[in-house]
């Protein structure tokens, strides 16, 4: 496993890419289990499903730097947080990349996906017609992509799973570049949450991710 790409946003907030290419062996040695993460791995198929779960840990592991076991459970929408950490958590992974956000002040979420045509053909499931009369003829797929990770990266950050990316996370117009940021809005249960999305194409894949010290849901 080696280093992708790595970025700071501030001092306490950061995330990384990993490209998955040790076996499920290999990284399994690298993490400490209790009784529920290993009766959850042993449902898991020794597949791509079992290989990104061992990824993400892994990361997660080296980008707080600790020697210690990490409680990472998750709440009742499938939320991940540590019990153990200070640190707000966002997960990720995508074919041969995992991907974690992390920082001890801010909540984050993080996207990361391969860029494929089959996109086009479900983007009305995720994207309102003013938001598809926006996108740029010369690149839908790409412009479709940094979409529909910008609004997972706001899903994963909110972290209630009674929000639709269709009807409740609203794009502001952005043009489509190869990276960029653009403006959003989550609009639910009376609240009116702005968001700024940072976004870059890595390779053949589309990263999104959002961070903020503001949790309207706390208020």
């Amino acid at each position: 496993m080696a280093f992708a790409f790595q970025k700071n946003i501030d001092p306490e907030t950061s995330f990384a890419i990993w490209k998955i290419e040790e076996s499920a062996e290999e990284l399994y040695a690298q993490l400490q289990l209790d009784e529920r993460e290993q009766a959850y791995l042993d449902k898991l198929k020794h597949d791509k499903r079992y290989l990104h779960w061992l990824g993400t840990r892994v990361l997660l592991r080296k980008m707080i730097n600790t020697t210690d076991y990490i409680d990472c459970q998750v709440d009742e929408h499938g939320k991940p947080y540590l019990v153990n950490f200070p640190h707000h958590i966002s997960l990720s992974h995508s074919y041969d990349y995992a991907a974690v956000m992390i920082s001890e002040k801010k909540l984050v979420g993080i996207d990361i996906e391969l860029i494929k045509n089959k996109i086009e053909r479900i983007a009305n499931k995720f994207m309102s017609e003013e938001e598809l009369d926006l996108i740029d003829p010369k690149f839908p797929i790409e412009h479709l992509y940094v979409c529909w990770c910008a609004k997972e990266a706001v899903y994963k950050l909110q972290g209630r799973s009674t929000i639709s990316f269709k009807d409740h996370i609203r794009l502001l117009p952005f043009s489509y570049q190869e990276s960029g940021s653009l403006q959003a809005e989550l609009v639910a249960h009376g609240i009116n949450w702005p968001f700024e999305i940072h976004f870059q194409k890595f390779e053949n894949y589309m990263l999104a991710y959002v961070s903020t010290e503001e949790d309207l849901y706390a208020k």
